[in-house]
């Protein structure tokens, strides 16, 4: 199982984070949105290729100090045809590296269109008498505010293909309390139900290292609430995010360990890909964009291991 490959990259590398691809154009190198835009002209096609030239040079800066990156689908998608190439070949590039890939693709919809959403991008695609990988990751962020039957055909692939799901739970923005945080009529905040249920779904699929393939996202922003998830859900790995860019620190992470120190992958996207735009690296130079996003790494590894 990957989520087993996970914990133990974490373990082996004294890492618990991911890295969050989300580039914005605006946020690019100058120099580099130049270079391309001069031979290919103000297009989808051209800010694809800016993006891939700079996830290319944060992967080979950082893939040996983290065991995954986490690329944000609708930043390609908004480029259409190109951007989903651009989000391919990232995919590809970093698992060559040696990085498991968290496509965080939030899909949350019923029957055979959410087999279609599972078998692109965790499974397999079948056309005629010939199977095809399509995105392949190797796990993706789903949303199961549509119920059970929005979440059961992920399974079946991860029990098929050894993937992972992380399943919104406690999601780190501000209006989450809007709907997660409602009071049902057992006394008892939405969120937590739907960690009961992803406890539940995942119970046929924990791996050697205690933990289920049906993992579960929680903000580092609700750090009283994360610890109420962690109590409740054992065996289940929390994707972090919220971490510095939105406001969570590393104190409000240690409810949501279990008591080895494990159960948990911070999010930094902002934070670490756009390093060199920060006060703290600004000496770096756009031209070393990549270093800064290593030494960014590394900061937070100190932080948050103390």
């Amino acid at each position: 199982m990957l989520i087993d490959k996970l914990v133990s990259r974490i373990i082996d590398l004294d890492s618990p984070i991911v890295v969050g691809l989300d580039p914005r154009l605006d946020k690019m190198p100058q120099k580099l949105r130049d270079e391309i835009f001069f031979v290919r002209g103000k297009t989808p096609e051209a800010a694809a290729r800016i993006f891939y030239r700079f996830n290319k040079a944060i992967i080979d800066h950082i893939y040996d100090i983290v065991p995954a990156v986490k690329p944000q689908i609708a930043m390609y998608e908004q480029l259409g045809v190109a951007g989903i190439d651009c989000y391919i070949k990232t995919v590809s590039y970093a698992k060559s590296k040696g990085l498991l890939v968290i496509g965080d693709i939030k899909r949350g919809d019923i029957a055979t269109t959410a087999e279609a959403y599972s078998h692109g991008h965790i499974g397999k695609i079948e056309i005629e008498d010939t199977v095809h990988k399509a995105f392949d990751e190797d796990f993706i962020t789903v949303n199961p505010y549509m119920g059970s039957d929005s979440v059961s055909p992920y399974l079946s692939d991860c029990q098929k293909y050894g993937k992972g799901i992380f399943v919104l739970v406690k999601t780190s923005n501000k209006g989450s309390k809007d709907i997660q945080d409602l009071i049902t009529v057992d006394g008892l905040p939405i969120y937590r139900h739907v960690g009961n249920l992803v406890s539940e779904w995942g119970n046929d699929l924990i791996g050697e290292h205690g933990f289920s393939s049906v993992c579960a996202v929680v903000g580092a922003t609700h750090p009283e609430e994360g610890t109420i998830l962690r109590e409740n859900m054992p065996h289940t790995f929390f994707l972090v995010p919220g971490y510095g860019a939105q406001g969570g620190t590393a104190k409000d992470l240690q409810g949501m360990y279990n008591p080895d120190k494990l159960g948990i992958i911070v999010n930094s996207s902002r934070g670490i890909t756009e390093a060199f735009h920060s006060e703290e690296y600004k000496t770096y130079g756009e031209h070393n964009f990549a270093q800064a996003a290593r030494d960014a790494v590394l900061a937070m590894k100190r932080d948050l291991l103390g």
